[in-house]
């Protein structure tokens, strides 16, 4: 267990394009262009530190971002921290991703997919936090037909997980217990810079 564990955490993986998969497991949205020859990723996120985080983690992968404000701007709720929108430009190198994650215009989970080490690194970026008595995984309000393949396809990875609803605090999918936590804390490795502990998988 502890060589899979190893082969497939983001460590041990060269961080890669494929990896932005993670940000379209969590609220991420794509964009093709050109007939399919380009996408562009965009993600709306909470809180305003996964801006700089999540923009460093795609220059890490070869991807330039930038963050500001949603388009268009949203009202945040009262006593919550406004909005922050990451956005790639048009990208030749994302085209695989809309063409596996679109379909007719409308977000789908991609038959057959199992996030990886660095996948699960990108989701936790754009939309993970602690609830306990778990770690929550967020999941694309807007894209509801996503949230049970998803799960199932956490459980592929060896992360058999709950799936919340917003009334019960998601939509998100819960994973708990000691054994999966720690193997959800090997797969996405160590926190990134300026990413606290207590927003970011731990046994």
């Amino acid at each position: 267990m502890g060589q899979q564990l190893s082969f497939y955490s983001a460590e041990a993986r060269r961080p890669g394009v494929d990896d932005l998969a993670g940000l379209l497991c969590g609220p991420g949205r794509v964009l093709g262009f050109a007939r399919g020859r380009a996408a562009r990723l965009t993600a709306v996120l909470a809180e305003p530190w996964r801006g700089p985080a999540l923009v460093a983690a795609l220059a890490e992968r070869g991807v330039q971002a930038e963050s500001g404000a949603p388009e268009p701007i949203a009202e945040p709720e009262p006593g919550a921290e406004p909005p922050v929108q990451v956005r790639t430009p048009f990208r030749t190198d994302l085209a695989p991703l809309a063409a596996h994650w679109l379909r007719a215009g409308a977000k789908v989970v991609p038959s057959g997919f199992t996030p990886h080490g660095g996948v699960l690194r990108l989701w936790a970026l754009t939309s993970g936090r602690w609830v306990e008595p778990g770690y929550l995984l967020g999941l694309d309000p807007d894209a509801p037909d996503t949230h049970e393949p998803l799960r199932a396809a956490l459980a592929s990875a060896g992360l058999p997980a709950a799936l919340l609803t917003p009334k019960s605090g998601g939509p998100a999918l819960r994973v708990t217990g000691r054994r999966r936590l720690e193997r959800l804390s090997e797969l996405v490795g160590r926190a990134p810079t300026g990413v606290g502990d207590r927003t970011w998988p731990a046994a």
